[in-house]
């Protein structure tokens, strides 16, 4: 399995923020190094659809609604949406190229996620448009760190099952 990122012991508040949310990416990367695409696909605990490949899929579309929500670029979720609300589960597909694309998307809006946070402060917000609720990117780090470890958690008690293979 793969390192991960610790966060800092001592650090000023982005810092610490930060290095959560980036330990609890790498956690979830982490819980799926290793595995083949057909592994990744396992729907763990019926009749729940939940797998590592839709829980990937899954944080890709959170990672995207937020931060790109909060740059003001608002895009239509990439794996579910109105119309399917568990297509980043149900349509977890375990092949190569659907495992690829997933890993893809998501390495893509953490980036795009981190050029967001590096250029604005904490106390900077956004409206979300759907409710018109506002909320401040500090908000939107600790929700990701909430989201993220909560399905890290998930991703434990799915690899275990898988190959016995168990961390912290």
């Amino acid at each position: 399995m793969t390192s991960r990122p610790e966060p800092p012991l001592i650090a000023g508040e982005r810092a610490t923020l930060t290095g959560f949310l980036d330990f609890q990416r790498a956690t979830l990367e982490w819980k799926c190094s290793g595995l083949t695409p057909e592994q990744l696909a396992v729907r763990g605990v019926p009749p729940s659809p939940i797998s590592l490949l839709g829980l990937v899929r899954h944080m890709s579309d959170v990672e995207r609604g937020w931060f790109r929500m909060f740059a003001g670029a608002p895009l239509p979720t990439r794996y579910y949406g109105p119309d399917d609300p568990d297509g980043d589960f149900d349509n977890a597909v375990g092949t190569a190229a659907g495992v690829d694309e997933a890993f893809s998307s998501w390495r893509e809006e953490i980036a795009h996620a981190r050029d967001v946070v590096a250029g604005a402060s904490l106390d900077d917000t956004a409206v979300r448009p759907r409710d018109g609720l506002e909320f401040s990117l500090r908000w939107i780090l600790v929700h990701m760190i909430e989201e993220h470890a909560r399905h890290a958690g998930h991703a434990d008690f799915l690899r275990e099952r898988l190959d016995g293979a168990v961390g912290e």
